[in-house]
């Protein structure tokens, strides 16, 4: 899926609020893309010019949002067709803009409090670099000296170049087997595997549990079926280990296990959370405990990506600090090398 062709934050949450105002006021959805296709940001007229166009023609909007999955997000999507089919248009548009202003605070903090470490990490490569290429304008202006090797890849022009492009080109492939692991691999795997990482799998479940109850919450005000309702969570959660686990719940749920039952059937929320749906669902209050809970997982998230930045940031700390010992130790040693080699008379 193009990365690049995915609406940003900022044009869905304008979107959201443009389609519960005019909506709310009695506008139609054909005239509200109409209207977007004109006046929307940059990145909506687009897709909003072929859905128009595509309403005009008869089709619903669940059909025209399933040929912009590589546009809106899954929560867009199974959201926005559910509340086609049951009127509640202006209603799930709030919910949606209230969510995506919280993701974006969110990924703000987040690039705030992971720029410094990432600016160090960048800078401590190309401090090296410069180091290596000065090291050997200083060994090529004194012909008599042997000069440091800092790393063992020489020093000079050629060895400063090989240093960054050998630093930049395992950080691009190890980009590069990530999107091929996504492609290749089964459905739901590799972010199974994210979801047992340390520091980053809760931060990912409590993203995933936030939108799992906002989706959930909202398609049980319908009276949708439970089953159908689960399907389309699942889905919004953006998440495909959680969209794999999907057939595992309606299976359960259709053989008349409780809807705590079927979540705890596929491992992946946590037990405290089955055990307050369970209250919900024995108090009849359900859907007022989803929404409890997918506040509580917002605030968890913020909480864990804060967590997952300060990771980051002693990560980088410790790539930096090697990177300086490594270099100093090699230093040190061709040092030693060399008032070695004096002693014995052959410096």
């Amino acid at each position: 899926m193009p990365f690049s062709r995915r609406l940003p934050l900022s044009s869905l949450i304008d979107l959201c609020r443009s389609l519960r105002h005019y909506l709310a006021a009695g506008l139609t959805l054909r005239d509200v893309f109409r209207q977007q296709a004109a006046k929307g940001t940059a990145a909506v007229r687009p897709v909003a010019a072929r859905i128009s166009e595509g309403i005009e023609k008869g089709a619903d909007l669940d059909e025209l949002l399933r040929r912009e999955t590589a546009v809106f997000p899954p929560l867009f999507t199974a959201l926005a067709s559910v509340a086609e089919e049951t009127g509640m248009l202006p209603e799930v548009f709030r919910e949606l803009e209230k969510y995506y202003r919280l993701m974006q605070r969110l990924r703000q903090q987040f690039l705030a409090q992971i720029a410094w470490p990432a600016f160090q990490f960048f800078a401590a490569i190309f401090v090296v670099a410069g180091l290596i290429l000065i090291l050997g304008i200083i060994t090529e202006s004194n012909p008599g000296s042997t000069g440091f090797d800092p790393i063992g890849l020489g020093t000079g022009p050629g060895p400063a170049l090989r240093f960054l492009i050998g630093t930049f080109g395992l950080l691009g492939f190890t980009l590069a087997v990530y999107v091929v692991a996504r492609r290749v691999l089964r459905e739901g795997t590799l972010d199974a595997l994210l979801l047992r990482i340390p520091v980053i799998g809760p931060c990912v479940q409590a993203l995933a549990v936030t939108r799992f109850c906002l989706a959930l919450r909202l398609t049980l005000e319908t009276a949708m079926p439970i089953a159908r309702a689960l399907r389309l969570s699942f889905r919004a959660t953006g998440n495909a280990a959680f969209a794999a686990a999907a057939e595992t719940a309606q299976r359960s749920v259709k053989t008349g296990d409780d809807l705590t039952v079927a979540l705890a059937k596929t491992r992946l929320f946590p037990e405290l959370f089955q055990h307050t749906i369970a209250v919900g669902e024995e108090s009849g209050r359900l859907t007022e405990v989803l929404e409890q809970q997918g506040e509580h997982f917002a605030e968890e998230s913020e909480r864990r990506l804060k967590m997952l930045a300060t990771a980051a940031g002693w990560g980088v700390w410790m790539v930096v600090a090697v990177l300086i010992i490594f270099c100093i130790f090699r230093i040190a040693l061709t040092y030693i090398g060399m008032i070695d080699a004096a002693a014995d008379g052959r410096f």
